[in-house]
């Protein structure tokens, strides 16, 4: 069930965004302590605030197996937007991937701008973030789900990035 993702925030945005809130809060015991820090900042629904990562646009994506102890690959996934600002970047670092899904039925001009994303858990006790992408064809939006163990944010200021 989806509490903020654009169907529910055309309804309502005020009392998806509160539902939503609510529902992590509910859970919050659950959630993974990155997931649930992210989701329940205020900044990061708070479209001034140049670390919020709607608007943003998709510099990479790196998914990436590497070997555990058991000799088995471990999935990763790495996201990275240029922020909306253009003043510095959004890093999202799931360090283990259980699932993913990248729908984006139009992607010829790129995916667009971060529209939305949640974060909600799965039957299993995992993360699920769920992004919301501009880019598309008619209502059909691009759409990326990714079940993972957490999910570390980070922001980087352009001054830092560049100097690397």
């Amino acid at each position: 069930m989806a509490y903020y993702l654009s169907d529910e925030r055309s309804l309502d945005v005020v009392g998806s965004y509160q539902r939503y809130q609510q529902y992590l809060r509910e859970h919050e015991r659950e959630f993974p302590p990155g997931a649930f820090a992210v989701a329940t900042a205020e900044w990061y629904q708070n479209p001034n605030d140049h670390r919020c990562p709607h608007d943003g646009r998709l510099e990479h994506l790196i998914v990436s197996e590497v070997p555990d102890l058991d000799k088995q690959g471990l999935t990763t996934a790495r996201i990275r937007l240029l922020a909306a600002y253009h003043d510095g970047f959004i890093e999202f670092a799931y360090s283990r991937v259980f699932a993913y899904s990248f729908d984006s039925p139009a992607c010829f001009n790129g995916l667009g701008d971060w529209l939305c994303d949640e974060f909600r858990l799965s039957s299993d006790g995992h993360v699920i973030h769920e992004i919301e992408w501009a880019g598309g064809r008619g209502d059909k939006m691009s759409r990326w789900i990714i079940e993972a163990s957490d999910v570390q944010f980070q922001w980087i200021p352009q001054s830092i990035s560049t100097a690397h």
